[in-house]
């Protein structure tokens, strides 16, 4: 029995010292916010339809800003300038899509990672056509009849607006992600980031409207870190 005593309480305390020793790895943590509008709201005309009115209406709400009661801003891009280097983050959907419903994309942003593609859908019962003239990745120019899907990858970050031709007021947005630290706000302006170390990260946020913005921000204990970032009216 004395020996049996000695054997636990012997292991007991190796597990102690190993406990003490070995490193602890930082708790990941998050960044939690919304995007608002800083000023006063700018007129929003709707966009006058003169083609295809028996499947596009005959006038369109405009979707370059929408707003929240609150002043959220929808469709809001968020991510951190330079994320850390090892973090335990969930990868981007390597495959997203984008329809074009009633001669509107939709969702009018997506967010794709660099080498990821977009699955360009056409539900419309009339023709539609892809035209994009992006910097650092190759344009394109595809017609689209009802029920084609064309698949497009994108290879080098950046910020790509695609039209189409036939339709002059019709807008879309594909934002290539050079890391997963991307977030696209919701209807009253909410993001989220997770799986970041403490630490100081600047954060940036794009509206195809009203351009760029950054702000500093500090993860520490708390979590999750809560954040407004304020973009001014234009």
């Amino acid at each position: 029995m004395t020996s049996f005593r000695a054997t636990v309480l012997g292991l007991t305390v190796v597990m102690l010292v190993v406990g003490l020793s070995a490193p602890h790895e930082a708790a990941a943590g998050s960044i939690k916010g919304t995007v608002v509008l800083k000023g006063t709201t700018p007129e929003l005309r709707k966009l006058a339809v003169t083609i295809d009115q028996y499947v596009c209406g005959k006038e369109k709400n405009p979707e370059d800003l929408v707003l929240s009661p609150q002043g959220g801003i929808r469709s809001a891009v968020v991510w951190l300038d330079k994320p850390p280097a090892t973090a335990a983050f969930e990868a981007l959907p390597s495959t997203s899509s984008m329809d074009q419903k009633e001669c509107m994309f939709s969702p009018r942003v997506v967010i794709v990672p660099a080498g990821g593609r977009i699955d360009f859908l056409n539900s419309d019962r009339l023709l539609h056509n892809l035209h994009s003239a992006p910097s650092a990745n190759p344009p394109f120019n595809r017609t689209q009849p009802k029920g084609r899907t064309i698949t497009i990858s994108f290879s080098h970050p950046e910020i790509i607006r695609v039209t189409c031709d036939l339709h002059s007021w019709m807008r879309g947005w594909v934002v290539v992600a050079e890391h997963p630290f991307y977030a696209l706000t919701g209807g009253a302006g909410e993001f989220e980031l997770r799986g970041l170390p403490p630490g100081r990260y600047t954060l940036k946020v794009w509206q195809e409207r009203l351009g760029t913005i950054s702000k500093d921000v500090v993860v520490g204990d708390q979590d999750p870190t809560t954040v407004t970032l304020e973009m001014p009216a234009r």
